[in-house]
Order: structure tokens, then C-alpha cells, then sequence
């Protein structure tokens, strides 16, 4: 058994002593603030759940000091500057309740988005800059900052810092010579063009960061700790063009060399930690890490920050691996380690981890999909995998007045999640499943190597059910007859769906993606992959690293049309896998027949022949439903969900059977 004591073994930033080596990694705190600028019922419960699991270190997500210099909406995020008095009030709440766990919280405070920011953000005005540069996004010239509204902007770091102390938060986090955030924008010289004091030298290029933290030290105290979130290398091939793991290329924002002087540079000045990632919103796939990135990523970016600073060095980036995070910790690759997506996941993450219940830690699959993709879409912060992130409150469990017999049918992410909830609340619950394991398309989702944290989840589910005593039979198909025999109070039928199929001749050849996920049938040295979802692109790249011939074909003209909400992150870095990997990409064409491994296509108006010894089809599921419409009518309580409902991604699986199930 792994000792993972030394991650439970206290540290300090300056002199502020934490309980562990664990911190919750910032992530946007979109829906957790109210109109006035405070911390709402949400955002307070929220922060407090982590703490309460066992986390040592709180770092809120992104509150904004200024909101008239670059425009924020209100309401947008916290903000300590807007509303003094009710952030104080709302955020005094809070930090009294985290610090009844033994847990500090720090505030982290940004300057702005600066040419990064969201399209759906801008105001009326043009957005900001340290130059008259490209905005990230949208095809519009940022304005260029008066050094007048630069030193606004340090004011008010000094004055949220210091509503920050006076609400109770052990230090601050500033936001950032990280990610091309404004302030980073104002650290490189590819956005700094500027010939005044800052711009040009290294050192002036860095003064806005070294006036924040000197603003704040003089209005808090020598001793009031301030860390900086911090990227040492920009990974930018251009603007808007980002550089994918193992490319070589030239960079163009911050390389590692200066990385290291800014670094020691930033320290001097008075910084009390680095939060140490790498990336940039050019480049965001490193940033905001998908599946598709390695675990543990920045861990060699946080070592070598470790080697050339005195100061504790932070380290997030998929570090859900408690081996790897004891790993890091012992030698000496950073003193903290920052989880974000896998304190959404699972709030008492770390707690567990001291039990040493490593099994019953529920995992984040890195797909983005519930915490930035609808962050992206929605404003809102959530948890594809856990549906009470940031809903703590209004989704807790309500207790039962009565026991209930519950049939499941489907042993599905929405058929375990269903007989999860249900059992917890304490329903007798049989859940009955046609194959002999748990977790429906998890299982050929997870068939890639970078898709492994599938397989976790179905895995987690398969534990939590034997936990829970659920009566699960495997390799038996529920019939109505058997159904309506049982006398059940509740039926869930969670059947999910099965993968579309159109005829092309040669069906021997034609297979469907789930049968070569799942290793049933061979699809030979080259093939075709008729559709260019997301199920499509990540069997072409899985193929395509096993040394496959692999070329996409799609009706539509370009791929992850049909996919959502994904984070750009994710579906921007596996755009440019594609090609990376040597798979040819065929779009705006239809698949008409296939017969002596030629299949031929139809390209606008033109006809192909392309030859390959089998066809993929990955054209997207059907729901099966037909258990529910015999059933619909003759039983009192009944509920479809799942893809039998609607064919949908894992987070609505998850999410509607977590709701129907809470409240049987």
C-alpha cells in the first residue's frame, strides 16, 4: 500500500502555516457571486464543501478588482472593490466557515482579460491592452492602456486586497503573469509594444505585476501573503496559434530562459509563492488542460521553478494521481498540490485520500464539458461527473418518508448514477445489466489511452454499487412480463442506445466504432472513419497512434459540428491532433458504397474512390427505448433516462438521473 503521508504534512507560505500539501486550484467562480459583488449561498457552500473535505488551501477563482477600465457586467463574478461593505459582509460568512475546517482560504484577484477577453463579456467599448494589438477571438484592434489606468488598476489591487483581509482571507492570489491574461500581456513582448516605462526591458514589461504586489504589501502588511499565478513558458507558435505536445517550433511568447528571470525577478519583488502552470489562451489546450494532455503536465515547468526561486512553488494540471501527487512532493517537483476539476468531481477528495479510500475517490474525466464548456456557453460553474458542484444546497439528498423497491434497467452512467442516489437514500434498489460489467459507452470510450479516466468512472460506479448493496445482476435482459411480475414500486429504464448504421455493401467490412473501441472486430492497416463527431476524431486518433492508415469523412464542412457545450480547449487541440497525426480529413462529402475495399464518397458534386480494407461508422446512436413504451402505460412510476431518453453526453446522463433519483 502507497504511504501518502507526506502530502498530509503541513508547509507555510510566508508565514501563514497550512494543515496540508493540498490546494483548490482557481477556477472561474461563474454563478457563485451575486449582484452586489459578494460571494452568494452557492459560492459560500461551494468553497466551504472543499474545505470540509480536507483541503488545506481554498484559492477562490477569479475575482475582479476594476470593473470601469475594462468592462465586467455586474452581476459577473465577486469582486471586492464594487461593493465593499457586502462583499466584507457575504465573504466574512464564508471565511469563518472555512476556517472552522483547520482550512486558510486566499482570494485570487485579477486585473483583467485584457485581448483574451469573451466575446459575450465585451461591453459597449473596445476591449483593453498593454498595445493597439489583435484581440484573441474576435477580429477587433484592444485599445492601448494610459499609464493613468494602469496605476488605477494597482489602486484598487491594494484596496481588494485589503477588503480581502478585513473579510477574513489569509492572503491573495493575483491574477497573472499567467495565460496572456492582461497583465501577462503586459510581461510579453509580443503583446507589449509599448515604449514607456512599461514596455521593452524585461524589467519594465513586469512593473505592473511588481506595483500590484508592492500596492499590497503596503496596505496589508509585510506579512499578509500574496502569490502569483504564474506561467513560465507561453507555448505560442503565432497569434492565436498554439503548439501541441512534442512540436517543435519557435516560441513566441515567453520561453523558458526568460521564464526563469521573470521568475526570480517576480520573487524580489515580493511574491510570497508561484502557482506554476504553463500556457496561454493562443495556446489554451495547456492552459485548461483535456484529455488528450498527459497527467501531471506541469510538473517539470513546476520543478524547475522549484530549482531557481525560495519561495513554495504550487502545481496543478491533471494531478488527480495521488502516486504522482506523494511523487512530487517527495522529490521535491513542488510543496502544494493544486487540484481543480477533481475538487469539483469529488469535494472530499482529499479527506478520502487520508482514509485511505483511494477506490471511493470519484474521478474527473477531463472532459471539460461541465466546468469550462459551460462556463464558455452558460456563465455558470458545474461538474459533468458531480451535480451537486456548485449547487451544494439545492441538490443535497433528501431523505426518504418511505422505502421503495426501484428496478433499474441499464447499467449505464445514468443507470449506476439512478441506483446510486437511490440506494444512498436508502430505497432498495436492483439494478439489472445485459453485459457483464458496468458502464455502457464508457467502456468503448474508454478505450484510448487518454480516455483511461472513462474506464475510472465505470469503475467508481462498479465500487459504489457493491458499497451500497445494490443488487446488481449482470448478462440478463429485463423483459415486461418479468417486470410487471416483480411488483416493483419504481421503475428506471436507462437502455441506452446503440450506434446508427446505414447500408453500403460489404458488411463484413463495415463496422460501427463502438465494435473496434471494444476490440471486437480488427479494422485492418487503413480504414475510413465516416463521421467526424467526437466519437469520430478520437477513434481516428487512437487509430491513427497505433501506426493506422485513418481518413475522416463528414457531411458537414468541419468536424465537432455536432458535439456540446465541449470547451474550445478540448475540441480546438484535438482539431489540430488531426492533422498532427497524419489523418487526412474529408469534409462537406456523403459515403455512398463500399465493395472491394474501395468505398466511394461523393464531394460536392464530384465523385472519389478511396481505398481502405474497412469502413468505421461513427454517425452517432439511436436511443433504445422500446422497453419504456411497452412499459409506460403499466407501471404507476416510471422514468426513462439516460440515451434511451435522448442521446445526450455524459454529464446529462448523469445529471437527469441524479435528479430523478433524489427525489423518488
Amino acid at each position: 500500500m502507497i504511504d501518502y503521508k507526506n502530502l498530509f504534512t503541513p508547509t507555510k507560505i510566508g508565514s501563514l502555516e497550512l494543515k496540508n500539501r493540498f490546494a483548490l486550484a482557481p477556477m472561474g467562480p461563474l454563478g457563485l457571486g451575486d449582484a452586489e459583488g459578494g460571494f452568494n449561498q452557492r459560492g459560500i457552500d461551494y468553497y466551504t464543501q472543499r474545505a470540509k473535505g480536507g483541503t488545506g488551501l481554498i484559492i477562490t477563482g477569479v475575482t475582479f478588482v476594476d470593473n470601469e477600465i475594462e468592462e465586467h457586467g455586474m452581476p459577473s463574478v465577486p469582486c471586492p472593490t464594487h461593493n465593499p461593505v457586502h462583499f466584507i459582509r457575504t465573504a466574512k460568512e464564508m471565511t469563518e466557515r472555512i476556517h472552522a475546517y483547520q482550512s486558510k482560504v486566499f482570494l485570487q484577484m485579477s486585473g483583467g482579460f485584457g485581448r483574451v477577453t469573451i466575446p459575450t463579456n465585451l461591453g459597449e467599448y473596445p476591449p483593453v491592452a498593454p498595445s493597439p494589438i489583435q484581440h484573441r477571438w474576435l477580429d477587433k484592434t484592444c485599445r492601448e492602456l494610459t499609464v493613468e489606468e494602469i496605476q488605477t488598476i494597482v489602486k484598487r489591487f491594494g484596496e481588494g486586497a485589503y477588503n480581502a483581509k478585513r473579510a477574513g482571507f489569509d492572503g491573495v492570489q493575483i491574477h497573472a503573469v499567467h495565460e496572456g491574461y492582461l497583465i501577462d500581456q503586459f510581461a510579453i513582448s509580443l503583446f507589449n509594444h509599448r515604449d514607456d516605462e512599461y514596455g521593452g526591458s524585461l524589467e519594465n514589461r513586469l512593473r505592473f505585476a511588481r506595483e500590484i504586489v508592492e500596492e499590497i504589501k503596503e496596505r496589508c502588511g509585510k506579512d499578509f501573503p500574496v502569490t502569483l499565478r504564474y506561467s513560465p513558458k507561453s507555448f505560442i507558435k503565432g497569434l492565436r496559434d498554439g503548439a501541441l505536445p512534442g512540436e517543435e517550433f519557435e516560441e513566441q511568447g515567453r520561453d523558458l530562459d526568460e521564464g526563469i528571470k521573470a521568475a526570480q525577478l517576480l520573487v524580489s519583488y515580493g511574491y510570497d509563492a508561484l502557482d506554476v502552470d504553463v500556457g496561454s489562451y493562443d495556446s489554451w489546450w495547456w492552459s485548461h488542460p483535456p484529455m488528450y494532455q498527459e497527467k501531471g503536465l506541469y510538473r517539470p515547468y513546476a520543478k524547475l521553478m522549484k530549482e531557481n526561486v525560495d519561495v513554495p512553488i504550487i502545481c496543478a494540471g491533471r494531478m488527480d494521481n495521488p502516486q504522482m501527487a506523494t511523487e512530487a512532493i517527495a522529490d521535491g517537483t513542488c510543496d502544494i498540490v493544486s487540484l481543480g476539476r477533481p475538487l469539483l468531481a469529488d469535494p472530499d477528495y482529499v479527506n478520502k485520500l487520508r482514509r485511505g479510500e483511494v477506490e471511493d475517490i470519484r474521478p474527473c474525466i477531463s472532459c471539460q464539458e461541465g466546468c469550462m464548456g459551460r462556463i464558455q456557453e452558460y456563465s455558470i460553474l458545474n461538474c459533468a461527473v458531480n451535480p451537486q458542484a456548485c449547487r451544494e444546497r439545492v441538490t443535497a439528498y433528501n431523505p426518504i418518508l418511505k422505502q421503495k423497491k426501484v428496478l433499474v434497467i441499464g447499467g449505464g452512467v445514468a443507470g449506476c448514477e439512478a441506483a446510486r442516489v437511490s440506494a444512498l437514500r436508502g430505497h432498495q434498489v436492483e439494478l439489472l445489466e445485459k453485459n457483464d460489467r458496468l458502464g455502457g459507452n464508457l467502456i468503448p470510450g474508454g478505450a484510448p489511452d487518454f480516455k483511461e479516466d472513462d474506464i475510472a468512472l465505470a469503475n467508481w460506479y462498479t465500487h459504489q454499487l457493491e458499497k451500497l448493496e445494490v443488487d446488481v445482476k449482470y448478462n440478463t435482459t429485463a423483459t415486461k412480463d418479468s417486470i410487471l411480475a416483480a411488483n416493483y414500486d419504481v421503475v428506471i429504464i436507462a437502455t441506452g442506445s446503440t450506434p446508427k448504421v446505414i447500408p453500403l455493401g460489404n458488411e463484413q467490412q463495415v463496422l460501427t466504432a463502438t465494435e473496434v473501441l471494444n476490440k471486437e472486430k480488427d479494422c485492418g492497416d487503413k480504414t475510413v472513419i465516416i463521421g467526424g463527431g467526437l466519437v469520430g476524431c478520437e477513434t481516428a486518433l487512437w487509430l491513427a497512434q497505433q501506426g493506422k492508415d485513418v481518413t475522416i469523412v463528414e457531411t458537414m464542412d468541419n468536424l465537432l459540428q455536432n458535439n456540446g457545450p465541449l470547451c474550445h480547449a478540448n475540441s480546438e487541440m484535438l482539431e489540430e491532433l488531426i492533422p498532427y497525426n497524419n489523418i487526412e480529413v474529408i469534409t462537406n462529402a456523403t459515403a455512398t458504397s463500399y465493395k472491394n475495399n474501395q468505398l466511394k464518397i461523393k464531394v460536392d458534386q464530384s465523385q472519389q474512390e478511396l481505398a481502405c480494407d474497412s469502413v468505421i461508422l461513427a454517425i452517432g446512436y439511436q436511443s433504445e427505448d422500446s422497453l419504456y413504451q411497452e412499459l409506460k402505460f403499466d407501471i404507476p412510476e416510471i422514468y426513462l433516462l439516460g440515451d434511451a431518453k435522448k442521446v445526450s453526453n455524459i454529464m446529462y446522463g448523469i445529471w437527469d438521473a441524479f435528479e430523478v433519483a433524489n427525489h423518488i
